[in-house]
């Protein structure tokens, strides 16, 4: 699920700025963007995220600055700050006149003088930054929130689409067998062979295609996956991967009773439902 969150926090020796975005994807993937001095508190923030994400490519950003009262050092090497007064006296000699380097010039060459940061401390970097990451957590959970409750919203509408499929299929099931006694019936008919429609044998192979072709049960469990699939939507708590695993369900099903039907137009209604149903299997791979 997509989403997005910021949110700073100061203490006395940094200002941390977190940004954290989401992006679709079916397991967790975690990327931070981090001085690379603080690579040890890495775990501990991934540990904090992944107690609210389990599903999504989620990318931290994290800005530090030190607070204004922090020092940093300005040194100088004097080796350096010698070999460049001795190259204006070689110069000197070398041009037969004075020249005199005035300190623009010890300022300009490199190396002579540098600054020193404190460094970051990892242990006070962490007080910062973890009050910042929290609250743009909340706020990226948020904004998935709102997208999942519209997800929600469609879901439940599509569930209804199936059962009104499911519905239509039940209401032709019995037309089936009746079919195909007549069907037995006009080929006897055609092969010249006269058979009474009460014959023994006739009945026989109708009552074996009507066993073979009987979809209760599969329609049952149909009714049974898509209560179960309501509820898991009501539950305040992550559920995508229970919903993946009631669609394939739900997709085995139909499956099976467009192999045992054997009608065009039962067969109808199962496309349309398999259709319905892969429109709710991409949703249910960008749900929590």
């Amino acid at each position: 699920m997509t989403g997005f969150g910021r949110a700073e926090h100061a203490t006395n020796d940094y200002l941390a700025r977190v940004e954290i975005t989401s992006v679709n994807r079916k397991q967790a993937d975690i990327v931070f963007s981090l001085p690379r001095e603080l690579g040890e508190i890495e775990p501990p923030l991934r540990k904090r995220i992944l107690k609210v994400i389990s599903r999504g490519r989620v990318n931290v950003a994290v800005n530090l600055e030190a607070a204004q009262n922090a020092t940093d050092t300005l040194s100088f090497d004097p080796t350096r700050a010698q070999a460049l007064e001795a190259a204006y006296i070689k110069l000197s000699d070398l041009l037969d006149r004075r020249i005199v380097p005035d300190s623009h010039d010890f300022l300009r060459a490199p190396g002579v003088f540098s600054f020193q940061d404190s460094g970051y401390d990892p242990a006070l970097c962490l007080e910062a930054i973890e009050p910042a990451l929290a609250a743009a957590l909340e706020k990226l959970v948020e904004m998935r929130n709102r997208e999942g409750n519209d997800l929600k919203n469609d879901l439940i509408a599509r569930i209804s689409i199936l059962e009104q499929e499911t519905s239509a299929i039940k209401e032709k099931s019995p037309q089936v067998v009746a079919r195909q006694r007549e069907l037995l019936h006009q080929r006897l008919r055609e092969a010249e062979i006269d058979l009474d429609l009460n014959d023994e044998r006739l009945l026989k192979e109708v009552a074996l295609f009507a066993e073979r072709c009987d979809i209760s049960e599969e329609t049952t469990r149909l009714a049974s996956h898509f209560a179960k699939f309501l509820e898991t939507l009501a539950l305040e708590e992550p559920v995508g991967r229970t919903l993946d695993f009631l669609c394939q369900e739900l997709n085995r099903e139909f499956n099976t009773i467009g192999s045992k039907a054997n009608d065009s137009g039962i067969g109808q209604h199962v496309v349309k439902a398999k259709t319905e149903l892969e429109k709710i299997r991409e949703q249910v791979q960008n749900i929590e």
